[in-house]
């Protein structure tokens, strides 16, 4: 890996842009076309001249990074690399350790049936919070925002070591996945503006491939802290670890900062408002009543599917009924208000009308539909209908990493030779995925040969590596270097609300499958015990194999997952359609980035 990094970056030079103004672009874009003999299909949205100066009609976080780029050593972006490659590492082990610990910490509370509900707020706002971190990238800067995220991530690890009860511990996955998905942004966004577009899946790919090392970290780890510490401990290390290994990286970024600004590269210019007007200015710059109004809407109206069944008249309650409801209205007023009312615009929609960043943009969202659908019980599945260890569950479960992140170092390579990315996608990653899904929905029975579960999951991780790999390249080639950080952000926006939707179908499907065949299978000397059975992962496993209680168990997890593995299954269709849409962008000889970049 390193050698292969080195032999890329060992052919990079300093690449310009100079970044043309919205209007225009389109005429630069067909000019530089004409002259490279690609359609308008092929061409991406800008040129690039030939002058290295900073592009004084960026936004000053962009201008900012520009400055950096032009600034520092290639000695500096082998170091940021390397801090950020080792913050993807420390991160995977933590997360891929939560997703473990997870349903334990809801059946510490009784409340096992909620592990799919707590990931839809979470995973909602989460996504909704990066469209006002790209303002806030592009206007102060991207050391702050990263910065900022990383106090989040810290405060949700902090809360989740110390929570008491299941509301407690939602509210920590709130604030830890806003700063895991934040962290994972910006670092995005230094690839962005650190790295030419034609190398842009491959230093991805690189960036994303500690998840093949993790994956024999994680499982082990989970098992030690259940066996040992705790669950607790287990949130509480990493408070203290994340801070350790997120801070150098945001210190380089400031040091080049402060490097530019000595040189008289980058000028520093006061806003001249008091502290009261640059709050006001920052509240409608940064749109933060759509934000409210959006978060709100979203989780108002996807809770009550996963939560209905809790409620004493099921779909006629009128909590669920008024939730949904109340959650409809607020996302129509949201629309209306960001059309009509709203100062400074929140969503983009000019860029949104590109057939290639709204077609990326749906891919991701049914990727993750597809993915929390049938992934939200499934290590649940393999513990009690398969009897895997926790260890061996992790293992499983974390195929998908590194089957993924390996071959989207291929894909990276293929992008960069072929100058092309849509075949990819278009013939393999999705139809690929669509098998993958469509072979689990015949491999869920108890005595399924766990060979056949590897080799699914094998296949499933190749044709995800190369969908999500294609899908970045695609919305970043479609938008020029200023626009890159609001793309990405839609595009995670799309993802958050497609895991929301996809965990809130989970929960919905198991809610109203899994207690009523549980009931119904039951032998009558367990009868009374269902609800407990319901609600504790560790009182499911603990009837043993050949049991009459165990059998009824399985009965109902198969029930329950068969209607997922068919519901995701049909969703990913739509993602093949979308890619279809995409224009066939040649990124060869196009350049979208400034300084010294890879």
């Amino acid at each position: 890996m390193r050698s292969l990094f080195k032999t890329v970056l060992s052919q990079s030079k300093p690449i310009v842009d100079e970044g043309p103004r919205p209007d225009d672009r389109e005429a630069a874009a067909v000019s530089e076309s004409k002259e490279a003999g690609l359609t308008s299909d092929e061409r991406p949205p800008s040129s690039d001249g030939d002058d290295d100066s900073i592009n004084k009609d960026a936004q000053a976080g962009v201008q900012k990074m520009e400055a950096i780029t032009k600034t520092w050593k290639t000695r500096d972006l082998y170091i940021a690399y390397f801090m950020i490659w080792l913050i993807y590492f420390v991160d995977a082990i933590q997360q891929g350790m939560g997703t473990i610990l997870t349903p334990y910490v809801t059946s510490a509370f009784q409340e096992h049936s909620l592990t799919a509900t707590i990931s839809v707020a979470s995973s909602i706002v989460g996504g909704v919070s990066k469209l006002p971190l790209a303002k806030l990238i592009d206007i102060w800067g991207r050391p702050q925002g990263f910065l900022l995220t990383m106090c989040c991530m810290i405060i949700g690890l902090v809360l989740m070591a110390a929570s008491n009860n299941v509301n407690t511990y939602a509210a920590a996955q709130i604030f830890y996945w806003v700063g895991y998905n934040g962290i994972s942004y910006v670092t995005t966004i230094f690839i962005a503006d650190t790295s030419a577009l034609r190398n842009r899946g491959l230093v991805l790919a690189y960036t994303s491939s500690p998840y093949i090392v993790t994956v024999w970290i994680t499982g082990p780890l989970a098992q030690s802290v259940l066996n040992g510490v705790g669950w607790r401990w287990g949130f509480g290390i990493f408070a203290i670890v994340t801070p350790i290994v997120c801070l150098p990286l945001y210190f380089l970024f400031a040091y080049n900062e402060r490097k530019a600004v000595k040189s008289g590269l980058l000028v520093r210019q006061k806003s001249g408002r008091t502290a009261w007007e640059s709050i006001k200015h920052y509240f409608w710059e940064f749109d933060i009543i759509c934000v409210i109004l959006l978060s709100a809407g979203f989780t108002l109206f996807l809770l009550p599917f996963s939560i209905y069944s809790n409620q004493k008249y099921g779909w006629k309650d009128p909590t669920t009924i008024s939730l949904i409801v109340i959650g409809f209205v607020t996302l129509i007023f949201s629309a209306v208000y960001e059309k009509y009312w709203a100062p400074v615009k929140f969503l983009p929609w000019e860029l949104l009308k590109d057939r290639t960043v709204l077609g990326a943009c749906v891919l991701a969202a049914v990727l993750f539909v597809e993915y929390y659908i049938w992934t939200s019980y499934f290590t649940s599945f393999l513990q009690v209908v398969l009897r895997l260890q926790v260890w061996q569950t992790s293992y499983i479960g974390n195929i998908y990493s590194i089957g993924s992140c390996f071959f989207s170092i291929p894909v990276g390579l293929a992008i960069r030779r072929t100058g092309r990315f849509k075949w990819v996608a278009l013939y393999f990653g999705v139809p690929v995925t669509i098998l993958a899904i469509g072979l689990l929905i015949h491999f869920r029975h108890q005595g399924t040969h766990i060979g056949w579960i590897i080799f699914v999951e094998i296949i499933y991780a190749f044709a995800g590596g190369a969908c999500v790999i294609c899908e970045q390249v695609a919305v970043m080639a479609a938008a020029a270097h200023q626009e890159v950080a609001v793309v990405i952000a839609i595009e995670g926006l799309f993802s958050s609300v497609g895991g929301g939707i996809g965990s809130t179908v989970a929960g919905a499907i198991w809610t109203g499958v899994f207690p009523h065949k549980l009931k119904e299978y039951l032998p009558a000397e367990t009868q009374d015990q269902w609800a407990t059975i319901y609600g504790d992962l560790v009182a499911q496993i603990s009837y043993p194999v050949g049991s009459a209680t165990h059998a009824a168990i399985v009965a109902a997890y198969d029930d329950a997952l068969r209607n997922m593995f068919i519901a995701a299954t049909t969703i990913t269709v739509i993602g093949l359609v979308a890619v279809m849409f995409w224009r066939d962008i040649k990124l060869k000889d196009f350049k979208q980035v400034k300084g010294n970049v890879i």
